[in-house]
């Protein structure tokens, strides 16, 4: 053969080599990775108050985020107060009969003995001082009511998150069921998303995985919850070939959320089927 054709052969069997190569440890590394599509869940809490008022005052717009344990909103104090006063009144009220019956009923008990008074005085000053002391606890407990109901008049944030929407504005008058804030809460985060039945065996709880936007940002996380029960796929994630496929619902927790996952927000999730842990 003419050596001036062998280095252009050599040269086109080296390209075609690395070209099957190429194409052969791309098929393999494609094989070991699952890739599915999701969106962001983030846990929701409607913020209200466990008793009845007036709004007074609310201390955070739409986009804030608070803490754990800051005030977000307030009602008017004025009737709570008003009641926490009545019930201290009526406690010292019923208090001071007590304190008359025990005087009284000690005073005929001392004359029964010399005939000064009749049993029946001595168990009606007994009768009267023990309804007297049930009249006692039932004040106290009026009174420990009271008390609660004006520290329900201020709700705090129950975990870090972010105001979602800011449902009424100061001067409403609000029922214990009425929501005055909905609070994204910061953690768990999950990714909400759906594995068709043939890949079903190639994830388990635990599993590694990673979590994409389309913004380019990346977080790692794993799946928490692989649903027992097959459903159609979701018309959010429904394409002609999908629609009459069954899938399992699964969620990723990521590990490291930050404010850049929005609830709602689709991402690609990859896994690795090759390695087990």
């Amino acid at each position: 053969m003419n050596r001036r054709y062998l280095a252009p052969i050599v040269v086109c069997l080296l390209v075609i080599i690395g070209i099957f190569t190429f194409f052969i440890f791309r098929k393999k590394s494609s094989s070991d990775e699952l890739v599915l599509y999701g969106n962001v869940d983030v846990r929701q809490v409607d913020i209200g108050f466990r008793v009845s008022g007036r709004v007074a005052k609310l201390y955070f717009e739409e986009g804030d985020f608070v803490s754990e344990g800051s005030l977000l909103c307030m009602l008017d104090k004025t009737p709570y107060d008003s009641q926490i006063r009545q019930a201290e009144a009526n406690l010292a009220q019923v208090r001071a009969n007590l304190q008359n019956a025990d005087i009284l009923l000690k005073r005929r008990l001392s004359l029964i003995g010399i005939g000064g008074v009749s049993q029946e005085d001595v168990d009606n000053a007994q009768a009267t001082f023990n309804e007297l002391q049930a009249s006692v606890l039932a004040a106290e407990a009026a009174l420990a009511v009271a008390l609660d109901n004006m520290n329900y008049t201020e709700s705090y944030a129950p975990t870090d998150g972010i105001i979602l929407s800011r449902i009424r504005e100061p001067g409403t008058v609000v029922n214990p069921t009425d929501p005055v804030y909905t609070l994204s809460v910061s953690s768990p985060v999950w990714i909400r998303a759906y594995v068709n039945e043939p890949n079903l065996g190639r994830i388990y709880y635990g599993m590694p995985a990673v979590i994409n936007t389309d913004s380019k940002n990346s977080y790692t996380g794993k799946i928490g919850f692989i649903s027992p029960i097959a459903e159609f796929t979701p018309k959010t994630v429904e394409t002609t070939q999908l629609r009459t496929d069954l899938v399992y619902r699964l969620r990723v927790y990521a590990d490291n959320p930050d404010r850049y996952l929005k609830q709602g927000m689709p991402v690609t999730v990859k896994l690795n089927t090759h390695k087990r842990e």
